[in-house]
């Protein structure tokens, strides 16, 4: 079953990567007629890397590994690098272990981001899913600055069977969570998931707005694991890349949600987050249903844009 399971999810990530893998594997096949490998064929492979989105340091890393590793095994066709190419990827996605200690632990998520990459729809997907696991879960609307937030999320509530903490529009989103994490502990919910605002032009606010929350669920809940959870929107490319890097100096990230992955000729950007950041993905979007927000994995992922 959990083979089954896997095929399925891989088949979906596979359909999911279409716009990506039709991009990437196009250029790259061209690439491969050449029939020398000489400095022209590292300047194309550069250029299909960067205009996948794979980020400039990542791509450079990719390209000087392929070069050690034609020159020790003294390779002299193009097409003997494909595998070379995809494995050197892979490396570059390295993050060591990705821990999900929350499906085994009491945990608190906090999950950030800027408003329209999906944030809300992702905090009612988490619900959805974990509630699916067996786990009593509950939401707490802390985004009280845009109305929509609130209601969205009653919705997913209801959908997931799912209890929920909010409050008036402009309330104090601390207030929200200090409620959310007082009914946690009366009713014995394993996970908490927060969903917060998503303003990113004032950093200063935010960051006393986030700061606030941190210290009511360290004063409250000591001993709960804590989760950071940042959702990109992938067909943003590098935006979401830069988003991350300014949030991660508001709040400690622990892992990426990377979200409408669907939509982008520009999936690299996965391997651009990871390289640079240092952030596992822990979750990839490829689709509007339940079942397109899944546990990410580096090498599926790479085999499903070069299959």
């Amino acid at each position: 079953m959990e083979e089954e399971s896997k095929i399925g999810f891989f088949g979906r990530l596979k359909a999911g990567l279409t716009k990506t893998r039709d991009s990437f594997v196009k250029n790259l096949n061209n690439a491969f007629t050449a029939s020398e490998i000489d400095d022209d064929f590292y300047e194309e492979l550069e250029e299909i890397l960067i205009m996948a989105d794979i980020g400039v340091t990542a791509t450079d890393n990719i390209i000087e590994d392929l070069k050690a590793k034609v020159k020790k095994e003294h390779l002299k066709k193009t097409e003997e690098c494909r595998e070379i190419l995809k494995e050197s990827i892979k490396q570059q996605m390295a993050v060591g272990e990705t821990e999900y200690k929350f499906e085994t632990e009491k945990s608190v998520i906090m999950v950030i981001g800027v408003n329209g990459v999906g944030k809300t729809t992702t905090v009612g997907k988490l619900a959805s899913k974990f509630k699916a696991e067996g786990k009593k879960v509950l939401i707490a609307a802390a985004d009280t600055f845009r109305a929509a937030a609130g209601e969205q999320l009653e919705v997913w509530a209801k959908r997931a069977d799912v209890g929920i903490v909010g409050s008036v529009n402009g309330a104090d989103p601390a207030s929200v969570v200090f409620d959310a994490v007082s009914a946690c502990k009366a009713r014995g919910i394993d996970v908490l998931l927060i969903d917060t605002a998503g303003r990113l032009h004032n950093k200063k606010n935010l960051m006393e707005e986030l700061r606030k929350m941190d210290k009511i669920i360290s004063r409250e809940f000591p001993e709960v694991h804590r989760e950071n959870l940042i959702v990109l929107d992938g067909t943003t490319g590098q935006n979401a890349l830069v988003q991350a890097k300014e949030f991660s100096e508001v709040a400690p990230l622990t892992g990426i949600v990377l979200t409408k992955m669907d939509g982008t000729a520009k999936g690299g950007i996965a391997v651009a987050i990871q390289s640079e950041l240092d952030i596992p993905v822990k979750y990839i979007g490829v689709g509007e249903q339940i079942d397109d927000l899944q546990k990410f994995d580096p090498d599926s992922f790479v085999e499903a844009i070069f299959s």
